[in-house]
C-alpha cells in the first residue's frame, strides 16, 4: 500500500534534517517540496519509518507494507498545484511498480486514527480518485451501523470519535459534531465499493 503524510514542518529543509536524522527513526520513502521537487530517501524495497503503529484492512506492521510519501506541509495549508501534480507523477509511477491498486492508497490518519490526522481535510482525495489514484465513490448508501462500514472500509479498532474523525478526514471533510445519518449514509457507499473491489 501506500500511506500519504503531511510533514507537519515548517518547511523541506527542517523536514529533511529530521527525516534523515538515524536519532529521529522516522524516514519515508519520498518527500514532495511544496514547488514540486522531489526527494527519495529510502530505495522502495526497503522499510522506512513512516507508518509507526497501526494497521489497515487487518493489516499490521503498516510500515513493512508499504511506501511512505511525505508533502511538506504544516497541516493548516493548501496543498499547492506543482506539489499536487508532483505527487501525482510519483503515484502513478509507483503504483505501476508495485502493482498497488487505488482503493490501497491511504491516508496516515486511515491507519493511525488515535494519532494521526495527515494528510488532513485539506487533500483533495476525489481529485487523486479521478485520476484512478485513490478511492473516492461518488453518492451514499443506506443508513447502516457506522462501526460496521468501518470494519469493512479497513479502518482499525479505535475509539469512536476518534475513527469518526479519521473517516471524516478522508471521504467527509466538511462533518462536524455528532456522527450523523450522512457519516452512515457515506461509510456504506465506501464501504460497498471496497467490498467490490476486495
Amino acid at each position: 500500500m501506500i500511506v500519504l503524510h503531511y510533514t507537519g514542518m515548517r518547511g523541506a529543509a527542517d523536514a529533511l534534517d529530521r527525516l534523515c536524522d538515524p536519532s529521529a527513526e522516522v524516514s519515508a520513502h519520498y518527500m514532495i517540496g511544496v514547488c514540486g521537487t522531489l526527494w527519495q530517501l529510502v530505495a522502495e524495497d526497503q522499510r522506512a519509518w513512516h507508518a509507526g503503529a497501526g494497521a489497515w484492512q487487518g493489516a499490521s506492521d503498516v510500515n513493512s507494507r508499504s511506501i511512505g510519501i511525505e508533502l511538506v506541509n504544516t497541516g493548516a495549508q493548501p496543498f499547492p498545484e506543482p506539489q499536487f501534480s508532483a505527487l501525482e507523477q510519483v503515484l502513478r509511477a509507483v503504483m505501476a511498480r508495485w502493482s498497488i491498486p487505488a482503493h490501497r492508497v491511504i491516508a496516515h490518519s486511515d491507519m493511525a486514527p488515535e494519532r494521526k490526522e495527515d494528510p488532513g481535510p485539506r487533500f483533495d482525495w476525489a481529485r487523486l480518485a479521478r485520476q484512478g489514484l485513490a478511492l473516492w465513490p461518488e453518492g451514499s448508501g443506506a443508513d447502516v451501523a457506522l462501526d460496521q462500514s468501518l470494519d469493512t472500509i479497513g479502518y482499525p479498532p479505535a475509539d469512536a470519535l476518534k475513527r469518526l474523525q479519521a473517516f471524516r478526514y478522508r471521504f467527509r471533510p466538511t462533518g462536524q459534531g455528532a456522527e450523523s445519518e450522512a457519516d452512515r449514509r457515506r461509510a456504506d457507499c465506501i464501504a460497498r465499493a471496497v467490498r467490490q473491489l476486495c
